[in-house]
Formats: C-alpha cells, sequence, structure tokens
C-alpha cells in the first residue's frame, strides 16, 4: 500500500470521527441540559473521538506531503481540506480553555462540510506550476489558512449566540438572516448530494472551449451542463447541451456546479421542512438554551483578536513576498487578492465597532458570520467563478 493510499485511508478515518464526534457531543448537551455538568461522560468522549479524528487527519497531511514532496495546500483539494483540519485544531484549542460543547456541535458539522465539499476536486497528486515551486507558498497558504479557521470559530459562536436570543416564532429581519445561515448549510449539504450522486452515474460529457488567452482546451463536465465554456464545442454530449454560454471569465463548469447545488440545497431544505414543519434554526435552539451568551460573546472576539494578525500575515504580507517572487509584483488587484483584502478590511471595520462603539452581543455575532461569509465567497465563489492568477488552485 502507497502512502496516498495510506493518507486517503487516513482521511476517511477523520470524516467518519467527526460525524460520530458530532452525535456524541449533541448527548452531551443533552446530558448537560439534564444535570447541568457541561463536561460529562458524553462530553469527554466527543472532545477524545474528535482529537482522533484531527490526529487522522494530520496523519493524511503529513503523508500526503512526504508523498508528493510539497505541503498539500496546492490545489483546491489540498487546501479545502487543510481549511477543515484547521478549523477542527481551533476548535480543540478553544473547547480546552473555555470547555463549551456547544461550539462542537456547530464548529465540527461547519468543518465537515468543507471536508466534503473538497470531494469535487480531483484528488491525484500532480506536479506543481513553476509560480508554486517556492517555500514561500507553503508559508502564506498555511498561515492564511489557519487564520481564516481561527476567524471561522468567531462565525461559530455568532451562531451560537443569534441562535440563543433571535426569536424565531416572531416575523424579523434577524429570523430571515439566521434562517438564510441555515439555507446556506443545507445548500453545501445539497452540493454533497448532487455531486456524490453524479459520480455514483459516471456522468460525463466532455467539449473544448477557448479560455482567456485565445488557446483551445478540452473540459469534462461531471454534471449535466447547464452553462456552456466560451465558443464550446461538444466532443462528447450525454442528454443535455449547455443552455447559456459563457464569457471567459467565468468558469461555467463550476458555475454549473454551483447552480445545481443550490437547485439541490432548495429542495432538501423544502424537505426538511415539511418534515419538522419548523424552521431549522428552531430545530438547533434546544441545544444551545443553557449556553452563557457573555461567554459566547466572548470566544466569538477573542477568535477574531488571534485570528486577524494570523490572517494579515498569511493572505496579505506573505502573499505579497510571494507574488514578488512568482511574478515579480508585490500587488496586482488579482481576483483572489482583492477579495483578501476586502476580508482584512472587513475584519479591521469589525474590530474598529467592537472596540471604539460598543458594538457587542448581538451586532459582533453578526459581523461575525458576514465576515466569514465573505471568506466563503472567496473560497467559493472567487475560486471557482472567477478566472485568475490563482485559477490554478481550481484544478
Amino acid at each position: 500500500m502507497s502512502l496516498i493510499d495510506i493518507s486517503g485511508y487516513l482521511l476517511f478515518v477523520a470524516f467518519i470521527a467527526y460525524l460520530v464526534a458530532i452525535l456524541l457531543f449533541g448527548g452531551s448537551i443533552k446530558q448537560s441540559n439534564a444535570t447541568g455538568n457541561n463536561t460529562g461522560t458524553w462530553g469527554k468522549l466527543a472532545i477524545g473521538v474528535t482529537i482522533i479524528g484531527f490526529l487522522s487527519q494530520l496523519g493524511y497531511f503529513i503523508t500526503r506531503w512526504i508523498y508528493s514532496g510539497h505541503a498539500p495546500v496546492s490545489n483546491m483539494f489540498e487546501f479545502t481540506t487543510a481549511f477543515g483540519m484547521f478549523i477542527v485544531a481551533a476548535f480543540i484549542l478553544i473547547y480546552f480553555i473555555y470547555r463549551m460543547t456547544a461550539l462542537g456541535l456547530i464548529a465540527l458539522p461547519v468543518a465537515l462540510l468543507i471536508i466534503a465539499y473538497a470531494a469535487m476536486f480531483p484528488k491525484e497528486v500532480t506536479p506543481l506550476v513553476p509560480s508554486l515551486q517556492s517555500y514561500w507558498l507553503t508559508i502564506h497558504v498555511i498561515t492564511a489558512a489557519l487564520g481564516q479557521s481561527i476567524l471561522a470559530i468567531s462565525a461559530v459562536a455568532g451562531l451560537i449566540y443569534l441562535l440563543k436570543v433571535v426569536d424565531v416564532k416572531k416575523p424579523s429581519l434577524s429570523r430571515f438572516g439566521l434562517e438564510a445561515v441555515m439555507f446556506f448549510l443545507v445548500v453545501v449539504v445539497g452540493f454533497v448530494a448532487v455531486t456524490t450522486t453524479f459520480s455514483a452515474m459516471n456522468y460525463e460529457s466532455k467539449y473544448t472551449y477557448v479560455d482567456k488567452e485565445g488557446t483551445e482546451r478540452p473540459i469534462t463536465y461531471n454534471m449535466p451542463p447547464i452553462f456552456g465554456m466560451n465558443e464550446y464545442k461538444a466532443v462528447e454530449e450525454h442528454g443535455m447541451s449547455p443552455i447559456v454560454e459563457m464569457p471567459p471569465l467565468i468558469n461555467a463548469k463550476k458555475l454549473t456546479t454551483v447552480v445545481w447545488s443550490l437547485l439541490a440545497g432548495s429542495v432538501l431544505y423544502l424537505l426538511i421542512r415539511l418534515i419538522a414543519r419548523r424552521r431549522i434554526s428552531a430545530i438547533f435552539q434546544p441545544f444551545v438554551k443553557r449556553v452563557n451568551l457573555q461567554l459566547v460573546d466572548e470566544i466569538g472576539y477573542r477568535s477574531v483578536l488571534i485570528g486577524f494578525p494570523v490572517f494579515t500575515l498569511g493572505a496579505l504580507i506573505f502573499a505579497m513576498i510571494w507574488a514578488q517572487v512568482a511574478w515579480s509584483r508585490f500587488w496586482g488587484w488579482d481576483p483572489k487578492e482583492v477579495w483578501a483584502l476586502i476580508t482584512w478590511l472587513f475584519y479591521a471595520a469589525f474590530l474598529h465597532l467592537r472596540l471604539s462603539k460598543g458594538w457587542e452581543g448581538k451586532k459582533s455575532a453578526w459581523l461575525a458570520l458576514v465576515g466569514f461569509g465573505i471568506i466563503l465567497f472567496n473560497l467559493i465563489a472567487v475560486n471557482l467563478i472567477i478566472a485568475g492568477l490563482h485559477s490554478y488552485a481550481a484544478s
């Protein structure tokens, strides 16, 4: 058995361990609701299984690194799985500081969905393109991912805070926003379901297209094509032709995946609503009824305090050094660079509003969720749909 096979098995073990840990954290919360003990048997089992999962995923990361000869963060599959691992690491650290089991019930599903999202990308180890053959890549990407993972914990804390304080029985903008967050999480589940389904069917439609440099390239769709690449021509179609042709700036294949995910997620959301006969946010509210709001608010704020400077180092400073090495310029207004700057400016405004204007509690929780939404937009939409110098990472 090769190292790459071992790394795949370790990642699968981690995925299963996180699933089990989510169930155990749910049991821990029920136990604490009944006994008032927030670190009972269920809680100890849950964090133990989480650590086993994290160590398994760390083993995946190390074995893949040894096999490939470079840090496994050079494409979307590798980066996304690493991002999920760092979120789990950040959660484990925060858990041992604050001993709040409710964090696990939200943080682990988020990490799990991010890791599952990686499944849409090719898993093969490929040689690095010249611009990636630098140790500054490893420093830049790992540090940026660590910063984003810590910032993700602030969003987890913000979601818990809002689940506790928002009255989902009365119509309000807060109720609508909270349910929109839940809808987005279901859409990610829908993405996993639809990609798994078409993958099991071995669906493929092959085309050629002309990229923004005017070069003709082949492309294979693994879902029925809703959008066609620029000047596409069919090589081998199966059952459906693209409805709309997109300009070269847009990756129509990835946009097709996003739209299919939205459709599947919407259907799944409606089914959950019909079966449960209540909003998804109302389903989760009993799990957070005993949380300490002041403590949750502190976790969210401190996560930004720690994550912001780490993100600054990785996504801006180290990124500019690497850009100078790879492309002989510190800044080039590439879409990925622009959204990294937007993310940085948002969290700088977050800290300003928190420290100078007293935006605590509910306002801070909403800001944390919006910030993580910007991070996810950068990860999903900017990486996949908009072509740029970072487009190699979408392969």
